[in-house]
Order: structure tokens, then sequence, then C-alpha cells
């Protein structure tokens, strides 16, 4: 990928192409991983754009959200509805190593896009299959948006306050969730390719992905009978783990559930017996009087404002924090220090902020090259170089508006 709107650079997944026609935020969640590692992600939208372009808030007419999660990709546009935009993926997949797609169960087969067809123009093709229930089961055809699956999963039964109804993050944490398991399978299928020479479908679900979080409650329903539910700002069988007001009207969150950090928690307390009480000396007795030991510390906290205690706790070296804002977030050295923030170019924006890349890898580490533009901005040059279709066949389509180019459009 050499052009200079899109440099290319020695990440661990360059070499590999994709091509992402997931919308919304769990396809293109995944794409953006890979991109941010190297690999090259041709991003198929509709005419009218992905329907992540409408989420959010916007600048100079920009969607924000789209400048993240588009970042690193070739924009292309082009109407799937129609038999010249089908061929267009299917020229597309002789060069791709991987496909990824979130449609409905069944809805890519309709289309003469399934893997029986995609694998025989291409054997080694990796297709991940992003969708609300999975490829198959009686709900495989239930439409299903990354909340949906978090309701059917459980885990949004034990998300909120015990005393009101379940609550949610304001982000869309399932497709995330989901975005991430089919990257981790993209690339576990194309390290197996490597010794098989064959592609495969990665099926990831989006009520799978979240009911995984799941973890430490299903054994105990299963051998106790026990239905874990909301419990606020508290972590269930770890005290402390909660969140505890301050004198000057804020909140602290305190995690001392160690014994080791629990003496020191003590200690910096004031009240170092704390720690050889036997209701709090062992990790499961300080579970079973949970209340008791939030009250106390709860007494402690409302004695100090926050910055005091954040100073008092830290030189204990006991886990606590303000709940940070993203004012917050601008304005703490250590994001910046971890290159967390980091500024993309846009080019309605000049620059845009995004959310730097992670993990962070010691030899090769991903980059943020561009933050994603406007929709079909490469249509013409990924059609030309890399769909083989000549100058004169891409106009005959975009005039016919099946497809959108951004380039021809300004030429």
């Amino acid at each position: 990928m050499n052009d200079p709107r899109h440099p290319s650079y020695d990440g661990p997944l360059a070499g590999y192409r994709v091509l992402e026609l997931g919308s919304t935020v769990a396809g293109p969640f995944c794409g953006r991983l890979m991109a941010d590692f190297g690999a090259e992600v041709i991003k198929v939208e509709p005419i009218d754009g992905d329907a992540v372009r409408t989420m959010g808030k916007r600048s100079k007419g920009e969607s924000l959200y789209a400048a993240s999660i588009l970042r690193n990709k070739s924009l292309i546009a082009l109407d799937l509805r129609s038999e010249e935009g089908r061929d267009i993926i299917l020229r597309l997949i002789k060069r791709c190593d991987v496909l990824v797609e979130n449609f409905r169960p069944g809805q890519m087969e309709k289309w003469g896009l399934g893997y029986d067809v995609l694998s025989a123009i291409n054997s080694g093709l990796v297709m991940v299959r992003i969708s609300g229930f999975g490829q198959s089961g009686p709900y495989r055809e239930r439409p299903g948006y990354g909340v949906i699956g978090e309701a059917v999963s459980g885990l949004r039964h034990i998300t909120g306050d015990p005393d009101r109804p379940p609550t949610r993050a304001a982000v869309s944490l399932t497709d995330k969730f989901t975005g991430l398991y089919a990257a981790f399978g993209a690339v576990m299928a194309l390290l197996e390719r490597k010794r098989s020479g064959k592609g495969q479908v990665i099926d990831a679900a989006l009520y799978e992905c979240a009911f995984s979080f799941m973890e430490p409650h299903i054994p105990a329903y299963e051998k106790l009978g026990h239905i874990a539910n909301r419990a606020g700002s508290r972590l269930p069988d770890s005290t402390p783990n909660n969140l505890y007001a301050t004198r000057d009207g804020t909140h602290i969150h305190i995690t001392a559930m160690g014994e080791a950090v629990f003496k020191r928690l003590a200690a910096a307390m004031g009240s170092p017996e704390l720690s050889e009480d036997p209701k709090y000396a062992t990790a499961r007795a300080r579970s079973e009087h949970h209340t008791a030991l939030d009250a106390l510390i709860s007494d402690w906290t409302a004695n100090h404002d926050l910055i005091e205690l954040e100073n008092l706790l830290q030189e204990a070296a006991v886990p606590a924090t303000r709940i940070y804002t993203m004012a917050d977030i601008f304005a703490d050295p250590h994001f910046h220090a971890r290159q967390m923030l980091v500024q993309a170019p846009h080019e309605t924006l000049g620059q845009v902020t995004v959310a730097g890349v992670v993990p962070k890898l010691s030899r090769t580490p991903g980059q943020v090259n561009q933050a994603g533009g406007a929709v079909g901005r490469d249509t013409q040059r990924v059609l030309e170089d890399i769909a083989g279709l000549p100058a004169a066949t891409i106009e005959r389509l975009r005039a016919r508006g099946l497809i959108h180019c951004l380039e021809t459009q300004a030429a």
C-alpha cells in the first residue's frame, strides 16, 4: 500500500490484505484493530456511507467516531445489492487474505458471496463472520445489535445498582468485545494457514463474546444455583473493592482485597489492627463482612479530600484512583507518555485525536497513520490497482450510481 495517503509500515500484519464489509461497530472495530498493526484494510461502505457515520458527535460536518474507527483504512463505496457491486467483491477477494462481514446470517449466501463461493476463488481466504447469535442454532436469524447480545448473555443483568433496572455503559461494549475476539480469531486462522495452506470461517457471535465475560458466574450457578445480580460499584467476593465518597463531594475507588494490600490500607487509615481482626484478617472473611468493612472505609474517606486520599494511598502502595472524565484523561501526563492520545491527520479537520494503539509491541508496534475520511475516498485507486478495473469501466459504474468515487468527483 504505497499511496501517500495510506503510508505503509512494517507492522506485524504487514503484507496481509483485509476486505471489510462489516458495518456500524463490531465489524469495523475488527478491521481497525488489524489496520493498526499493518494490515491493508479495504473498507467497503454503502454509497451513502456506513451507519457508524451517524453515531457520536460531529465537527465541521464530519463524524468523529468514523474518524477513529475507520482510521488506517482504504475507503471505498459501492452498492453490494447490485450484481456489478458483488462482481467487484469477487475481484477483490482473489487478492485478499481476510474478509470481515457482519450481516445477518444467510445474507452473504443470498448475494452469492457465501464461503463456498469465495473459497473456490481463494482457498486461503479467512472469512470472519460476526452476527448477533452465530451462524447456527435456533436464534441464528434473529437481528441483534451489541446491546441485545449483552442482554441475552447475562452481562446486562449484573450491570448497575441492585435497587434499579439493569443499566449500560455509554459505549458499544459488546460490539468491541466481539470485534476483538473476531480479530484474534482471524490472526489465529492466518497462523494456522501457514501450516495447512487453507483458510477457514470464524464465527463470532455477539451474545457469546459477551457471555464469555460471565466466567465466574457460570460454575457458581451450576454448582450452587447462585444467580449473580447487580452489585453497584462493589465487586462481589472481592473486598474491599468499591467506590467511596470523599469530603469534597467526589469519589475514590479503592481495591485492596489481597492480604498484603489490605494491611497497607489499614495502616494508611490509622487502624492497623483491622488486619488482625478475625472479621477482616482473610479475604474470605472480608467478603463475608463487606458491609461493615465498607462502612469503616467510607467513614475514613469522608474525612479527607480526594487529592489527599490519592496521595496518601499512592504512598502506601494501595491501588486507588478518582473516576476519570475525558477532561482528566487529556490532562493526564501518563496517557501522553504512553501515546494513548494520538493525533491523526484528517482531510477536513486537519487533525483529530484518537485512542492510541494497544497492546504495545516492543519491536513491531502498531501505528495510526491517518484518520477515517470521506466516503469513497479511495474507491478509484482500489478499483484500478487491486480490482484491475479500467478507468472507463469505473466511470460507467460511477455514472450509474453503483459506486461512489470521491477522486472522480473532485477531478
